[in-house]
């Protein structure tokens, strides 16, 4: 329903008197005037280049809230979102300081091709790192790498930061956290709670996802009612009962409802998701019908799933090993707690797997995302030091493929192939169902919420469009819709949600033990490298003027097998360093500048290449000592 009825339900249970624009100036204190570009890009009509053009945001009103994503808006992964209660709003720390900031989810995001070395991407800390006393706590909605993975970095800046999350959350943050030798303040809720954290008072709800435990919350303040769905699907048909509280949301939605974050991952894709269970029934008809090993690849943390395949192995008389550090690790969490039932006798160690019979042992590994690291990857290498891939073994990835992870799930496929497996995927078989709601699902949680304001999360530009649009299909006004993206700041003043400006915001590569030391420029390199190889170029020159006293030494790693294929490179750098001297240039830099110019453009075009070309001038003294200078 869109008519009037619906915009008055949407307003429903409100306290606020009458709207913003209505009251008297004396009685609305808001921000100045906002900046025409600030002003232009807020609406479900949003383009990048609107966003590009933002200004930094102004001081936030006394009775407003800033939300702010240093990730996972614009793209998949490193969710993390930052609220933030303008000074005056009453949100005052325990030194009496206003202002005061709430976290929801600090999660990391996964390298692509474009990106060699780095191990992971963090959110972008600079907007909190000076105000991390100002934090009232971290609220994690669930235990996924996305939205958790980047906590231990940030309690590197101050390590008593409450972290709040239901019990499996916060017993794979604390597995977590033992790895970087921290000890963090959890605190455990579930749903139904209700807790405040400084003037953030927080209320949880159950949601389904691909793991258990996971929460929406509910965040009231004084500039009024958010509501952060998490990541969230509406199975109808839970393996553990536990459905998302639609009737929970809708008792928020009768309150009143300022600004709802939604889940935007499968905005676009029609329709329901399938219930998890109905998983089972395929599995149990690949699995049983397997005379040879059979493998299966999942993501470490998805409980349910697991449990599937643990069901359906011991109706076939098969054990189960785990396989890889981080599914072994959360399968024995999972079990401690209670969130996974492994009859006694099914689970076996890798080793004893190895002496069973093929048609009674099934391995669960990760590397379902391609992975490098992971131990399926390492299986279709060859280089896996336990498990080697065989002529008739069965190789099933009960996963979907997550965007940007495509060439590494298809090269593993292919290795396994190459190998001799048959691999089953989603591609020919029911083998995996989304964690995300589909767009049939996103319009039943808007109907049941009424918001006032959207503002889709989660998802590349492509989901939020199509979430903005579903928002729109129900009744929200087009202009209450926010399109942002990390580092746009959006105000919440008086009932009314407003893009304000833009932070900078930017990737923080993790590389080895280095995090941020690596840089777009470092990748740049990098990535030059490993396609064009390197040249080295090094020159003798008299320090006085400037001409070659040597042959130019020139050597390639990585550009080609051919050991004559620089050859010509010397008399073309001979003649360079001749014209520069006829020009009576004498300063190293200067001549390594030229000839870098010289060899780049004869390899441009006789090869069409562009490799790193580094060239080293020593400056011969009239005494014959060198000095290395490039």
């Amino acid at each position: 329903m869109t008519g009037p009825g619906r915009s008055s339900r949407r307003r429903a249970g409100r306290k606020a008197g009458p709207p913003a624009e209505s009251r008297p100036a004396a009685e609305n204190p808001t921000q100045d005037k906002p900046h025409p570009a600030a002003e232009a890009a807020t609406g479900i009509g949003v383009t990048g280049d609107l966003i590009e053009r933002l200004p930094d945001p102004p001081a936030l009103a006394p009775n407003g809230l800033r939300i702010v994503a240093l990730g996972g808006i614009g793209e998949i992964g490193r969710n993390m979102t930052v609220f933030e209660l303008g000074a005056g709003s009453g949100a005052s720390g325990p030194d009496g300081a206003d202002g005061r900031l709430l976290i929801v989810d600090c999660g990391v995001l996964f390298p692509e091709d474009q990106q060699p070395g780095v191990d992971l991407i963090l959110p972008d800390f600079r907007y909190i790192e000076d105000r991390v006393g100002d934090i009232d706590a971290i609220v994690l909605t669930h235990g996924h790498e996305d939205h958790i993975g980047a906590v231990p970095f940030l309690l590197r800046l101050r390590a008593d930061i409450p972290v709040v999350g239901s019990k499996f959350t916060l017993a794979l943050v604390a597995a977590k956290c033992r790895e970087h030798r921290l000890r963090p303040k959890l605190i455990e809720v579930r749903e139904g709670d209700r807790q405040p954290f400084g003037p953030f008072d927080c209320e949880f709800f159950a949601v389904n996802h691909s793991i258990p435990d996971a929460l929406a919350v509910a965040i009231r303040t004084p500039a009024g009612l958010v509501l952060h769905t998490g990541d969230i699907k509406l199975d109808q048909l839970p393996l553990d009962k536990r459905l998302t509280d639609l009737a929970g949301f809708s008792r928020l939605g009768d309150e009143g409802v300022d600004l709802f974050l939604v889940d935007s991952t499968n905005a676009e894709v029609p329709g329901f998701v399938t219930p998890e269970r109905e998983i089972g029934g395929v599995l149990d008809t690949v699995i049983g019908k397997a005379q040879q090993r059979v493998i299966v690849a999942s993501f470490a943390s998805h409980v349910h799933r697991i449990q599937q395949i643990v069901d359906v192995a011991h109706r076939h008389g098969r054990r189960v090993a785990f396989v890889g550090r981080s599914m072994v690790r959360n399968m024995q969490i999972a079990q401690d707690l209670g969130y996974l039932d492994v009859p006694e006798g099914v689970e076996v160690d890798i080793d004893t797997a190895a002496a069973l019979p093929d048609d009674k042992i099934v391995l669960v590994t990760t590397g379902s995302q391609g992975e490098p690291l992971s131990a399926l990857s390492r299986m279709a290498r060859g280089e896996h030091r336990q498990i080697n891939i065989r002529a008739d073994d069965l190789v099933v990835l009960a996963s979907s493929l997550i965007p940007g992870n495509e060439n590494s799930v298809f090269a593993v496929v292919n290795g396994l192939a190459k190998r001799g497996a048959t691999v089953i995927t989603q591609q020919n078989a029911k083998v995996h169902v989304s964690g995300h709601a589909s767009a049939g699902e996103l319009l039943y949680l808007y109907n049941a919420v009424r918001p006032s304001n959207a503002m889709p999360v989660h998802g590349e530009w492509r989901h939020l469009r199509a979430n903005a649009a579903l928002a729109e299909a129900t009744g929200v006004p087009s202009d209450r819709i926010v399109l942002a993206e990390d580092g746009v700041t959006v105000d919440l003043i008086d009932g009314r949600a407003r893009i304000s400006g833009k932070v900078p915001v930017g990737f923080v590569y993790v590389d080895g033990n280095s995090v941020g030391d690596v840089g777009d420029s470092t990748l740049s390199d990098r990535l030059v490298l490993g396609e064009g190889g390197f040249i080295s170029i090094t020159v003798a020159v008299d320090e006085h003027t400037g001409r070659a006293v040597s042959t130019p030494q020139i050597s390639g790693r990585g550009f080609s097998d051919d050991p004559d294929a620089l050859s010509e490179a010397a008399a073309l750098v001979d003649k360079a360093l001749d014209e520069l001297a006829s020009e009576g240039v004498t300063d190293a830099h200067r001549i390594a500048q030229g000839v870098r110019r010289t060899v780049g453009r004869w390899v441009a075009q006789k090869y069409r290449r562009r490799p790193m070309i580094v060239p080293t001038v020593l400056e011969v003294e009239s005494a014959g000592q060198q000095l290395p200078r490039e």
